[in-house]
């Protein structure tokens, strides 16, 4: 069987989260992937909030980096650069996330590579992309958050904006990356051309707010800090409290509003003309909350679960991690895997995949993350370099 990119060979200047995930996406269906990296360092994440004993093998790390081989460059020394040219002759992607202007400095820009590889597929992948006065800028997770209006929308109006506690930008940014790179090669499959491909941090949180742009650019509508109500604004979609936990609801339509209430046993209070329209229970939403809250806090987490889904009222029951990390759906989804598997010799890590299925060659886990520069003497061998050149370049700090 063959997965769809076997055969593909990507060159990886990219590191900490967007870039690296989303090579990894095609790395996982087969294409073979050359991380390079800064000679002792490398990726930022290897040393991330990393409590093991494994040095530069951070869980970061090693769930961004599965399939890949490392390399490690000095891109300031024109032998590196050499090898790098020597690379890209059976080489068809670039995937890059410097600064823009840096690979130019470097000599490694799309016009400088495509003149030998002439279909070349090459992706920057920046904050706010190759063009415009932010262009250059740095920016991490975070800072597009704030930047892109992510964050107005986030929080609460006591406390103000906030920004999440995981990387959404990072992590769309990298699947962004992957659709991309995956209809460039497409493309070069229909046409044989090449193709160059500016990703933007900021554009990609603007996508991720489609709906939120769009409404206000046609409609002027602005919801502000929401905190974890709905969009509508319906009372009876929020986040409420049990005996022992918490519960978010979304009962939008008035027969699940109805079935909410009856849960509740208290069916009566829609006849109340306070409650017994949507524009009514948005009207005095604070009574509505009041009487949701009371009657949900008598019962526990359990309680509700069991009551309200059968009833067909969305409900879901508010979970930490190591709670949904022993949730028995994900083993049927596969997104978590244990890497090598447990009869292996080696230290294992419990890693994210994909986020999807296939009936035949989908996604799989082929190798760990690699050690820094751990696969250095295989590449340039297979480059023709002998085992003093190889050692030259060592001793002229070319590779570590």
């Amino acid at each position: 069987m063959t997965q769809s990119f076997q055969g593909i060979r990507i060159l990886d200047f990219t590191q900490v989260f967007a870039g690296p995930f989303g090579v990894m996406q095609l790395a996982l269906l087969g294409a073979e992937v050359i991380k390079i990296e800064q000679p002792d360092t490398g990726d930022q994440t290897r040393g991330l909030m990393n409590a093991s004993n494994e040095q530069g093998m951070s869980p970061a790390f090693s769930t961004m980096n599965l399939n890949k081989q490392s390399l490690t460059l000095n891109l300031k020394h024109q032998k590196a650069v050499s090898i790098v040219k020597s690379l890209v002759r059976s080489s068809d992607v670039i995937v890059e996330n410097f600064k823009a202007g840096t690979m130019t400095k470097l000599g490694l820009d799309y016009d400088a590579l495509r003149q030998i590889k002439p279909d070349l597929i090459y992706c920057s992948i920046t904050g706010y992309g190759q063009t415009g006065p932010k262009a250059g800028e740095a920016a991490y997770d975070g800072a597009i958050q704030a930047a892109s209006g992510m964050m107005s929308q986030n929080g609460h109006e006591d406390t103000g904006p906030t920004r999440t506690g995981y990387m959404p930008v990072d992590m769309a940014t990298a699947l962004n990356s992957a659709f991309a790179i995956a209809s460039a090669l497409h493309r070069r499959e229909r046409f044989g051309t090449g193709q160059y491909i500016d990703i933007s941090m900021l554009d990609t949180a603007i996508l991720l707010q489609a709906s939120q742009f769009s409404n206000y650019l046609n409609q002027g509508q602005l919801l502000g800090l929401l905190g974890n109500a709905s969009p509508t604004r319906a009372p009876t979609a929020d986040v409420f409290a049990t005996q022992d936990g918490v519960i978010q609801i979304t009962a939008l339509k008035q027969n699940q509003v109805s079935q909410l209430f009856d849960a509740l046993d208290c069916a009566s209070a829609l006849e109340d003309p306070k409650f017994e329209s949507p524009a009514a229970r948005v009207t005095h939403s604070r009574e509505v909350q009041g009487l949701l809250s009371r009657e949900i806090k008598k019962q526990t987490t359990e309680y509700w679960m069991q009551r309200l889904p059968r009833r067909g009222v969305p409900t879901a029951e508010v979970k930490s991690i190591p709670e949904v990390a022993k949730d028995p759906q994900l083993a049927f989804r596969e997104i978590l895997e244990t890497w090598p598997p447990t009869d292996s010799d080696i230290s294992s890590k419990q890693l994210v995949k994909a986020a999807y299925l296939t009936d035949q060659d989908g996604p799989k886990i082929t190798s760990s993350a690699p050690t820094l520069g751990e696969h250095n003497e295989r590449i340039l061998d297979a480059l023709g370099y002998s085992e003093s050149a190889i050692a030259e370049l060592r001793a002229d700090g070319v590779i570590s």
